[in-house]
């Protein structure tokens, strides 16, 4: 009898637990962002679409090595080089990027394309927003992510 009356205390006590923390989130201000026009603010951390970087001077940071595409686990990049000339000049070294492509839909957002670059040419911004219409349009340019 005395389990019986143990267990009935219990499990009214757990109800009651359970009752307390619904009135309490109940009457709190809800967190809800309206997406399109309030966007809620990334993490520090946050690993978002590629951005290709310039020198101050309007330089290409990046110089056609490919490490990045070398680190790249998924394969989602292909770098062409090509020598810079004194005419047309598109970074400081002898070489820069002629081709430049990233496939988004391979990429897994893992950073080590920017870990490699050894002139933080590539690095992962914080937009977070990626759609496409086709798969041709999932493939990221050099243009595309130049800023």
């Amino acid at each position: 009898m005395v389990d019986r009356d143990q267990n009935f205390f219990e499990e009214t006590a757990a109800i009651v637990v359970g009752m307390a923390t619904t009135i309490k989130h109940l009457f709190m201000k809800p967190v809800t962002y309206q997406y399109p026009e309030q966007i809620r603010p990334v993490q520090e951390r946050f690993k978002g679409r590629h951005e290709l970087k310039r020198y101050d001077n309007g330089l290409e940071k990046c110089i056609g090595c490919a490490l990045c595409a070398a680190a790249c686990p998924a394969d989602a990049i292909f770098v062409e080089a090509a020598e810079n000339t004194d005419d047309e000049r598109y970074s400081p070294g002898e070489r820069y990027a002629k081709t430049y492509e990233i496939n988004m839909l391979r990429c897994i957002f893992c950073g080590y394309c920017e870990d490699a670059c050894p002139t933080q040419a590539i690095e992962l911004g914080h937009q977070f927003r990626l759609t496409f219409t086709d798969r041709d349009d999932s493939i990221f340019d050099k243009s595309m992510l130049i800023d």
